[in-house]
């Protein structure tokens, strides 16, 4: 639900009012002051490049910066939420700016793939969810709701109920969308998954949509930046006009297609991929609020292609996602 002004002239004045550099830390690389959101000064990515400027590797090192300068998301999927949700927002609000969490704790989250877990019931996790709500307080926050707990229901997962879900993920919409400075987007999958975007407007609809700033696509996936605007804004247009955020964290070179033996899992760590148009809410394109980084550049998918687990860092990858980027 938008509040007194209108998404896009909010956050303009919102980014003129900002000013400085966000952060010193581990890293020497100069925070982005372009962008409203709050950087990590101790980020996977900002720990790498201090050790190995340790080591002697500052070409490496000042490669990693270009993540490590970046403003990243905090994935918020164990049991309780609240402290480090109340540490990241209290270090962005002290800073001026805005923390970007993502809220990943639905039951059976993943459908039981490379991510599973999350609340043990509906119960589990509606307390949990309040404990989210009540540590954001009054401090200012993107939150991206349940990254694939839409789009893989209309997919086809039967692990779950899919009204019973939906009605979760409506409750974590409402209760985020209650705090004063909290922008709530739901999300909305990619345009290679489900491409008739019409397909997903009753789920998110159910979901809770209407009460939310808007949606989330391409969360750690790699469409380009057209083709995931020109998704949105079809999606939009069945959504009454709903803004969105793009995950642009490694959609640089956009999706990996050469490997046909590989085409099932293009998506989970795949080579030759880069970082994209860095965080930011100037998109040219009044439907988009931001490009944001909401997967973490350098953690992996899954165990696929030599990956550690889900969610870990892999120094190695990130460094290749730095050196392949063009900005």
């Amino acid at each position: 639900m938008r509040r007194t002004l209108p998404g896009p002239v909010r956050r303009t004045l919102l980014a003129a009012l900002l000013a400085g550099a966000c952060c010193t830390g581990a890293s020497r690389g100069a925070a982005d002051t372009s962008s409203p959101f709050w950087v990590d000064p101790g980020s996977r990515a900002a720990q790498q490049a201090a050790a190995w400027r340790r080591e002697g590797r500052v070409a490496d090192a000042a490669i990693m910066d270009r993540i490590a300068s970046r403003a990243q998301a905090e994935w918020l999927n164990g049991p309780d939420p609240g402290p480090v949700v109340r540490a990241r927002t209290t270090a962005a609000a002290r800073a001026g700016r805005l923390a970007v969490l993502v809220a990943y704790y639905i039951p059976n989250r993943d459908c039981g793939q490379y991510s599973t877990g999350g609340a043990a019931d509906a119960a589990d996790y509606r307390a949990w969810v309040d404990r989210f709500a009540a540590a954001l307080g009054d401090r200012g926050a993107y939150v991206i709701v349940e990254p694939d707990a839409v789009s893989q229901v209309v997919a086809g997962c039967t692990r779950v109920v899919a009204a019973q879900r939906f009605a979760l993920l409506a409750y974590a919409v409402d209760r985020f969308e209650r705090r004063p400075h909290t922008h709530v987007y739901l999300d909305a999958g990619n345009s290679s998954w489900i491409p008739e975007a019409w397909r997903q407007v009753e789920a998110l609809k159910s979901s809770g949509v209407a009460h939310a700033d808007g949606f989330a696509l391409n969360v750690s996936n790699f469409q380009t930046n057209k083709a995931s605007s020109a998704y949105g804004d079809w999606l939009s247009k069945d959504l009454g006009g709903k803004h969105y955020v793009i995950d642009t964290s490694r959609n640089g070179n956009g999706p990996y297609t050469t490997d046909a033996t590989n085409a099932t899992d293009a998506w989970c760590n795949p080579p030759g991929r880069a970082l994209g148009t860095p965080p930011t809410t100037r998109t040219d394109n009044a439907l988009l609020d931001a490009y944001l980084w909401i997967k973490r550049p350098g953690e992996s998918d899954g165990t696929c292609r030599g990956g550690p687990p889900a969610g870990q860092w892999w120094p190695s990858y990130a460094l290749e996602l730095a050196r392949n980027a063009t900005g």
